[in-house]
């Protein structure tokens, strides 16, 4: 059945803007599961029919999930021995195909929940972004949340970064300065972030790196760390433009990734220096400097 409406469940898949790899087995030699031409979608969280089961199929999700993940747009192709090594007893041979064929989503963490990151997720959403919006405070999220956006009410923001997904994007911009110190430490720790963005002002740049070098963090690593945020370009006070700006810069970081010139992290800490933060605990509203 899959070979005749798979085209369907593709075009349904595009319908909904839902990222997929296409697995093909494109050789075989002796026995295996499944026959050259064999297909399977994958998509984060669920696939659309069978290479054979077993080990080999489990191994060509995991790439294929991987791939998603981090944003992958280029082919690959695999070749497994289907012996006691891969856990199957078959004793062929197959090599398996796996190509994106909607464009993968980046995945970003957002925690916060203040008047910037309202405005910013709704231009987010409008980009390939998925987004995992973490916040304590559930009054605060909006009744309806766009596509692709996760709300994660939680006592314990800083354990969220444990079950996020290696290569995300963070942005850090929570009500509460400890908590965005917490943040900052666990995030760094971890070593693996695509993009690391901190609201706030110059001042809190110089107290948080500060703090962070007692905690044993290198400058290395605190250059991972980009505070100030936003575009130098744009300017503005208003939520809404300082989302613009912010939305700016990740769509140069992945475009820069995307044209295989990525723009490191200092570049981007060097380039956006305009967006600051007030003194004001109650929200997350900043200032142009």
């Amino acid at each position: 059945m899959f070979k005749d409406n798979w085209i369907q469940i593709l075009a349904e898949l595009e319908r909904k803007g839902e990222p997929c790899v296409m697995v093909t087995v494109v050789e075989h030699k002796g026995s295996t599961p499944r026959d050259s031409g064999t297909k399977m979608l994958v998509t984060e969280q669920g696939c659309y029919a069978t290479i054979g089961g077993g080990h080999l199929e489990y191994k060509a999700l995991k790439l294929a999930r991987e791939m998603l993940l981090g944003g992958e747009q280029q082919m690959k192709v695999e070749r497994f021995n289907l012996g006691a090594s891969l856990g199957q007893c078959c004793g062929g041979m197959a090599s398996i195909m796996l190509e994106p064929v909607i464009r993968a989503r980046h995945h970003l963490v957002l925690f916060g929940a203040g008047h910037v990151a309202k405005a910013l997720v709704h231009i987010l959403a409008t980009l390939p972004f998925r987004i995992t919006w973490v916040d304590e405070r559930e009054s605060e999220f909006p009744a309806e949340l766009p596509s692709g956006v996760t709300r994660v009410i939680s006592d314990d923001p800083v354990g969220e970064i444990a079950e996020q997904p290696p290569g995300s994007f963070y942005l850090v911009m929570t009500h509460n300065h400890q908590l965005d110190l917490e943040l900052c430490a666990r995030i760094l720790k971890r070593q693996d972030a695509r993009y690391f963005g901190v609201i706030g002002s110059q001042t809190k740049r110089k107290r948080f790196d500060y703090k962070l070098k007692e905690r044993g963090f290198s400058e290395d690593s605190l250059s991972q760390m980009i505070c100030p945020i936003g575009l130098s370009e744009v300017s503005g006070k208003h939520p809404a433009e300082i989302a613009v700006s912010v939305a700016g810069e990740l769509i140069r970081v992945y475009q820069q990734a995307n044209t295989g010139s990525p723009l490191t992290l200092s570049q981007v800490a060097c380039d956006t220096p305009h967006i600051t933060e007030t003194d004001d605990v109650t929200d997350d509203v900043v200032a142009a400097r």
